[in-house]
């Protein structure tokens, strides 16, 4: 028999804004690539938040940062700096293209940091004649009012309207769309490398390759949007080095900060310089606390073996999905970079990704979605063997009895 607890699943109906359905138990502690909840039942995550654990749960050395920053300084507002800020931005710049870094709360708001920036460096060297905005269909870039206008996915703006104008959305990986929508009116291209949240689509390199010359050519920025597929998830720092395009201004946040909220915009000197003094700004944006943990962060996800883990880990997935799938047949792809991954559900399971999902947890496994058609898998990057294993076990049960359950018919 379970414990009662003070507060249960139904407190959530009880009281907090309904823009969420969460599942039906409450993880209280999790460590490495496990939860447990309530009633102390274990859990393989192979969700990390979001792809936002990207070293787990409860990691030992990111436990000490934050505990020694805890003990000498919480916050200071933006009247002053402080030495975590400014390590965690020197670490920033020293491994990428970047000279300056502008840090905030989350991935949304470092989308429209990079946006705003783009249009106000337009502004400086148009006078207001380039405005224009090109984004992809099915992409993601955030919740606030700007980065979901921009964002590709109707359903996420309808009822918010009027909405901000000057946006086009163009087919992702279409070349010749870009170059019929990218011209003298562009201040800025934003992409995901991989789109997530559209479907884990990873980008083609010459369509990476082709935006970055159509910008060069028209004198637009290109903006990657690298919130989910950054941080080690793609098998190097940040996706950009893996596909040899270079943007000039770069977003991340979820893993940056390993479940402490943080985000960041990278750009060039030569782009910095259109913010000044009073034109952008944030209360939390470089938290001493925050960024104590996302400078141990980034010192972890640095070192080679974590990297080079990735991709031993992309196999053990993608070997794993490929037997299940060859048993039960219900993906019609599987694909992705590095750790962020998505199972197709074939035509006769089409709008059953949610089903997976629950009878996920009731297997104890943490699964997420992609849209209503593709299982999204996001694991810590450093998830053991025996973990990965365990977990595709699960997930085959999870499989098999939906199998059995049967596929609709498609005509």
């Amino acid at each position: 028999m379970s414990t009662p607890h003070d507060v249960t699943r139904d407190t959530f109906d009880e009281l907090m804004v309904p823009i969420y359905a969460p599942a039906p138990f409450i993880p209280v502690r999790g460590e490495g690539s496990r939860l447990w909840d309530q009633d102390g039942r274990d859990y393989i995550d192979f969700a990390g938040g979001i792809a936002v654990s990207g070293l787990g749960h409860v990691h030992p050395e990111l436990l000490e940062a934050l505990h020694e920053q805890s003990r000498r300084l919480w916050h200071l507002g933006n009247g002053y700096t402080n030495e975590p800020v400014l390590r965690l931005a020197r670490q920033l710049v020293e491994r990428t293209f970047a000279d300056k870094v502008l840090f905030c709360n989350s991935g949304a708001e470092a989308n429209e940091a990079a946006l705003k920036l783009a249009r106000r460096h337009a502004f400086e060297r148009s006078g207001g004649q380039r405005t224009e905005i090109v984004s992809c269909e099915q992409s993601f870039h955030g919740r606030t009012l700007f980065t979901v206008s921009v964002g590709g996915q109707a359903k996420y703006r309808e009822g918010f309207g009027p909405l901000p104008g000057g946006i086009r959305h163009v087919p992702f990986n279409d070349p010749e769309a870009a170059s019929a929508a990218i011209g003298p009116h562009t201040c800025a291209v934003i992409v995901e490398p991989v789109q997530g949240e559209g479907g884990v689509m990873p980008a083609r390199t010459e369509y990476l390759r082709h935006l970055r010359a159509l910008c060069d050519r028209h004198g637009a920025l290109l903006v990657f949007d690298e919130v989910q597929i950054g941080m080690g998830r793609s098998g190097a720092l940040f996706a950009y080095m893996k596909y040899g395009v270079t943007p000039d201004i770069l977003t991340a946040a979820k893993a940056l900060g390993n479940g402490f909220p943080i985000g960041a915009m990278l750009t060039r000197n030569d782009i910095a310089t259109s913010f000044q003094v009073g034109t952008h700004g944030t209360t939390y944006g470089g938290n001493p606390l925050a960024c104590a943990v996302a400078g141990k962060v980034l010192e972890i996800m640095s070192r080679p073996e974590v990297l080079a883990g990735v991709d031993e880990r992309h196999a053990w997935f993608m070997d794993g999905l490929t037997r299940i799938n060859e048993r039960h047949g219900v993906f019609s792809e599987l694909r992705g970079m590095g750790l962020l991954l998505g199972a197709q559900l074939a035509p006769a399971w089409a709008g059953r990704s949610k089903e997976f999902v629950t009878l996920g947890a009731r297997h104890g496994l943490v699964l997420l979605i992609a849209g209503p058609d593709v299982v999204r898998f996001a694991p810590s990057l450093i998830i053991p063997e025996r973990d990965v294993e365990e977990g595709l076990r699960r997930f085959e049960r999870v499989v098999a009895e939906l199998a059995a359950s049967g596929a609709r018919a498609v005509a």
